[in-house]
């Protein structure tokens, strides 16, 4: 996405020493913000960092921040979302309704931060559909399209995605005003 801009990235194997940070937050926002002040302290760089996770309503916006974990610690994605299926089981039609959700934050070393969202609304099928993607993608299809995001091509996810739109809106920014370090 950022090919041709002249944005250099580095990630955490670039900093082996960078702390754990734990995402203890209430929010999306607060999850990315807590990761990307921890890393831009330590690095004396501007930090990227995202949340992001699926939302249902009739489960009161579970599974939320808890989306990799929803099973549990350690849990796999095919266990995060067979708890999901599980849990909306006696739910049909409406209540199927979801939305991923992604927040970035992009803070400076002196926890300056600035925020990129995304979001896409969709619903939640019966059964997984597709190879490609991971987590829930096999069971969210979002509005006005017919197949799951892991049933899509990378590219055309990228495109409709809560990840892609913030990432979109990121690069527009970064391309007007780059951040110095």
């Amino acid at each position: 996405m950022f090919m041709g801009t002249g944005i250099t990235f580095l990630d955490l194997n670039d900093f082996p020493d960078s702390p754990d940070v734990e995402e203890n937050g209430a929010t999306f926002t607060e999850n990315a913000d807590i990761k990307a002040c921890a890393i831009a302290r330590h690095t004396r760089r501007h930090a990227l960092a995202d949340d992001s996770g699926l939302v249902v309503d009739v489960l009161d916006g579970a599974p939320g921040v808890h989306s990799a974990r929803y099973a549990g610690v350690g849990a796999s994605d095919r266990q995060n979302l067979n708890l999901l299926l599980d849990n909306l089981k006696n739910h049909g039609g409406a209540d199927r309704k979801a939305r991923f959700e992604c927040v970035l934050s992009l803070s400076d070393p002196q926890g300056q931060v600035a925020h990129f969202s995304g979001s896409v609304s969709g619903f939640i099928i019966d059964a997984s559909r597709g190879d490609n993607g991971f987590g829930y993608d096999p069971v969210f299809v979002p509005e006005g399209h017919r197949q799951t995001f892991a049933e899509m091509s990378p590219r055309e996810k990228d495109r409709l995605s809560h990840r892609g739109q913030a990432l979109a809106l990121l690069e527009r920014s970064l391309t007007r005003s780059p951040p110095s370090s």
